[in-house]
């Protein structure tokens, strides 16, 4: 594993993270993402994501389960808060000081462990004063629950102005978690700039645009029986893309590019994520262990100027671009 900095401070991470946003307690059954947790920390991945909302709770429960007996010391590990779990309350969503600290105090227990490398927001909140927000931050990072914080698809001057107060109040605001890739590319004209000049980085997720960049769903043919496009549940956010016949026609006409490269095309997608030096890390979801180990082979891939033009030009307009597609719920669920 090959680690970079995560933004302006002394931690790192690998340039790879396990997530189980869609797999765990969902897709797989308990063993099977404990083998594949498991074959990753055989790969050599030590930086771990997750969430509250994922699996309704049971996605973190999971990843406990999977990292019980690890040397903790040796592990990072993420998780986040912001959207309703096992309630829909008035206070069970959203950013305020009482929803941040019970949610931390019930991941902290779901995941069996003492602190979290990094905690983040997991949307902004609108409805909810910054300055409550990043207080209740700050009060986190001194009683040691967090030793970070990040936020995850926050916009340009969502992340400024967060930045500027984790600073007033001496703590270290250091990563944003977007989407980010090759189709998906609406951080390069805001968000990466303004993350560059703070001292702020990105941990990105579904760096192969949940699978399709893998070249696994075919125009005018059925999902692959298994893949996540044949899931009944978690295939739901994939229907724009696994609709849309052009995009998936020129996501084949990849496949000789990344052959050149000595790459499959997953490793591909990954490899072009992490050319943009301010990305720390690309979170991988997967669902048998083969899938972790082949994905871990795109840290060897070096993908040339001009190679990656091509690709770029080949998907052309299939990418969207538009920063204002970085989007907040406008007000709390209840």
């Amino acid at each position: 594993m090959k680690y970079r900095y995560l933004g302006n401070s002394g931690f790192k991470v690998g340039e790879m993270t396990y997530g189980n946003w869609l797999t765990h307690a969902s897709q797989i059954d308990d063993a099977a993402a404990i083998a594949t947790v498991h074959a990753a920390l055989d790969a050599g991945i030590t930086s771990f994501d997750t969430a509250d909302v994922y699996a309704n709770q049971a996605a973190e429960v999971v990843l406990g389960k999977a990292l019980s007996g690890q040397r903790r010391e040796g592990l990072e590990i993420f998780t986040k808060c912001y959207w309703p779990v096992a309630a829909s309350g008035p206070n069970d969503t959203g950013l305020s000081r009482k929803h941040i600290m019970e949610s931390i105090n019930g991941s902290l227990k779901r995941l069996g462990v003492d602190y979290f490398d990094l905690y983040q927001a997991h949307r902004f909140d609108y409805e909810t004063p910054l300055e409550e927000t990043m207080q209740a931050f700050a009060d986190i990072v001194r009683q040691g629950k967090a030793l970070y914080i990040g936020v995850s698809e926050w916009r340009a001057e969502e992340i400024a102005a967060g930045h500027k107060l984790a600073k007033d109040l001496g703590i270290q605001l250091i990563s944003n978690q977007p989407q980010y890739s090759m189709l998906w590319r609406v951080i390069e004209a805001e968000v990466i700039p303004t993350s560059e000049s703070l001292g702020v980085s990105q941990i990105v997720w579904s760096p192969m645009a949940q699978g399709v960049l893998t070249g696994k769903y075919l125009p005018g043919q059925q999902a692959p029986a298994g893949s996540r496009g044949a899931h009944e549940k978690v295939a739901k956010p994939m229907e724009r893309l696994l609709t849309n016949e052009e995009l998936l026609r020129r996501v084949q006409l990849l496949k000789p590019l990344a052959d050149d490269c000595g790459a499959t095309m997953a490793q591909f997608a990954l490899a072009w994520v992490l050319r943009n030096s301010n990305v720390s890390s690309a979170i991988v979801g997967a669902t048998t262990p083969e899938q972790i180990k082949a994905n871990v082979g795109a840290l060897e891939i070096q993908i040339p100027d001009d190679v990656a033009k091509v690709a770029e030009d080949i998907l052309g307009d299939s990418a969207v671009f538009d920063p204002a597609e970085t989007k907040s719920p406008p007000a709390r669920l209840t």
